[in-house]
């Protein structure tokens, strides 16, 4: 049998791509994350990671394990819950960033729904800047949204580069203002975009704005211009531009799981846990 321990430090560095990270969310020392990851290989018979000072990247038997540890991990977590005897019940107000519009992240909440049938979950899909706000208001409880430059509050769920992304079929006349298509403000994606070509010079004008991740699809598909995303959560038919148009680096997104109060407990602890323990599921992978 494979020992949930082992698994679960194994799954954290897969999502995490850093021994130090996942040490670090787990609360535990680098060296025995990697005991764990070594103790695991060796009962597998198969190298799961391949390591270099730079990167920690899953080999195929990595990626084949990260499915049967999650399995596990979820099925020994349902046996704990049902034979603990006791349900959780309350109220969520969850908040979750645009971004996510088209991710998995439904599938997350129906389970967390199908696991805590007492707890009333209220879901808020709004910009990230909005749900700031609005847990600023004390009108939610939770939220799943990009972290503000600065900001050191949340806890990181993962990390992810900013890209600029658009149709296939997309061109862009580097002789003319470049064409952008971005959220309405606030918002931490348009302040990033508008900041980037601000500092390097470049001439932009925008074509269209909307408070909508569709909205944002809909007008890249139909050519009208780019747009600014995290390249793990791309829209379905958008892909990043290619090098060749030399446009500037947008620099990194971080998401984070971010409570109203700095200690969350009972139902609202619990949602947190579960999309921290299911960010494989919510990003696109490419």
């Amino acid at each position: 049998m494979l020992d949930p321990v082992l698994l679960e430090s194994f799954l954290t560095v897969a999502l995490a791509r850093s021994f130090s990270e996942a040490g670090r969310r787990l609360g535990l020392r680098q060296s025995t994350i990697s005991q764990h990851v070594r103790k695991l290989e060796q009962e597998a018979g198969r190298r799961l990671f391949v390591r270099d000072t730079h990167s920690v990247v899953p080999t195929a038997d990595g990626e084949a394990m990260e499915g049967f540890a999650r399995s596990i991990l979820e099925a020994n977590d349902r046996a704990r819950r049902y034979f603990a005897g006791s349900q959780l019940r309350g109220r969520v107000r969850f908040g979750a960033s645009e971004d996510f519009v088209t991710s998995r992240l439904p599938e997350i909440l129906a389970d967390f729904v199908r696991l805590h049938p007492l707890v009333d979950l209220a879901l808020t899909v709004e910009k990230s800047a909005g749900l700031y706000q609005m847990l600023d208001a004390g009108d939610l409880d939770l939220a799943l949204c990009k972290r503000r430059a600065g900001d050191e509050r949340g806890r990181l769920v993962w990390r992810d580069r900013l890209v600029w992304i658009g149709a296939e079929a997309t061109r862009i006349d580097p002789d003319q203002p470049l064409p952008l298509i971005l959220f309405t403000p606030p918002s931490i994606t348009r302040t990033a975009a508008l900041e980037t070509l601000e500092r390097t010079g470049r001439p932009w004008r925008i074509v269209c704005s909307s408070s909508s991740l569709s909205g944002l699809r809909a007008a890249a598909l139909a050519g009208l211009g780019i747009t600014v995303h995290a390249r793990g959560l791309m829209p379905e038919g958008l892909m990043e531009l290619p090098a060749t148009y030399r446009l500037p680096e947008l620099g990194d997104a971080e998401f984070v799981v971010l409570g109203a109060t700095r200690q969350t407990r009972g139902p609202v602890a619990e949602l947190a846990d579960a999309i921290i323990a299911n960010t494989g599921r919510l990003q696109r992978r490419t």
